[in-house]
């Protein structure tokens, strides 16, 4: 593998060539979607084992949905390096499975009869300003939780 360099020394001195063909990519943990698709994940997880029969299709399709979702997010950004069209195309392949996960929410709400908060809904708001401030926050509650016994 020989390296090339510009005369002035500056521009891709100490790159391959394969490292100039095919960009950096992944680094899909260090994301903030992928994070939070994480948490997102862990919390559906626990979700469905509380509220959601075990032999139950939805409870398959719920954990499947933000599966797809934490998955696609990791390989939309393993593919930036060698293809935009796939990267887009699997980031809106992750936020289909996300809206489908929130479809569901929706779906176990509304068979139980239980309100949908409206955006104005002072609950909604009390609980948004109690909301953590950062993903790293979110991950060390969510670690506290599932060490709590169901």
């Amino acid at each position: 593998m020989s390296v090339h360099c510009r005369q002035d020394g500056r521009e891709h001195c100490g790159q391959s060539n394969a490292e100039k063909l095919i960009p950096k990519h992944g680094g899909y943990r260090k994301l903030k979607s992928f994070q939070i698709a994480q948490l997102v994940y862990d919390v559906t997880v626990r979700f469905c084992d509380r509220y959601i029969d075990r032999w139950s299709r939805t409870r398959d399709q719920m954990v499947q949905a933000t599966r797809s979702g934490v998955q696609n997010i990791a390989e939309s950004s393993q593919a930036s390096g060698t293809s935009k069209k796939t990267e887009l195309k699997l980031t809106n392949v992750a936020r289909a499975s996300l809206e489908e996960l929130r479809l569901d929410y929706e779906d176990f709400l509304r068979h139980r009869g239980l309100p949908l908060w409206e955006q104005s809904d002072h609950r909604r708001t009390q609980l948004i300003a109690r909301r953590p401030r950062n993903a790293e926050i979110v991950a060390q509650y969510s670690i506290l939780v599932h060490l709590m016994p169901t």
